[in-house]
């Protein structure tokens, strides 16, 4: 199987016989999109909820309401026709003791964005591992749909 590294505010999609991988989620979200007949799949490491929260525009896997619509894209160019279906991983509270009173957790922000982003889009969230103090990795087996889901503090949680 040939890994694919998936950095911060980017994405990739792969055929059957990749897995992707991003590492060090915190606040960050993860939206792994699976098309179970096609054997294909995307991963995006989105870091924040909109692109009016940063001047650098550049990069569509950086906001999850352009992430989800350019992987959906490039799935179709693929050849994937029917059904999609997401996982959401990470949007970590890290520093949640630095928020002013009432503030939302930028971690918290980022997994509405993404649960948004998958209904915009029509795709069902099938399963997450979202929210608490601590970071993840996530190891994305296109092929089976399995989101491996690493944890220091946790440990190992397949979806």
């Amino acid at each position: 199987m040939t890994d694919i590294q998936v950095s911060i505010s980017d994405y990739a999609v792969a055929r059957a016989g990749t897995r992707l991988v991003t590492v060090g989620l915190g606040s960050c979200v993860a939206i792994a999109l699976h098309a179970p007949a096609h054997r294909a799949g995307g991963l995006a490491h989105i870091m924040l909820p909109h692109a009016a929260l940063s001047n650098d525009r550049s990069s569509p896997g950086k906001f999850a309401g352009t992430a989800v619509p350019h992987m959906v894209e490039q799935l179709r160019a693929l050849g994937v026709t029917g059904r999609l279906e997401a996982r959401l991983v990470g949007g970590a509270s890290m520093f949640e003791q630095l928020l002013p009173p009432g503030g939302v957790p930028l971690g918290s922000r980022n997994v509405v964005a993404a649960r948004a982003a998958c209904a915009d889009a029509g795709i069902a969230v099938v399963a997450e591992d979202t929210g608490g103090g601590h970071g993840r990795s996530v190891y994305f087996d296109v092929e089976a749909g399995c989101v491996l889901v690493r944890s220091v503090l946790h440990g190992d949680r397949t979806l």
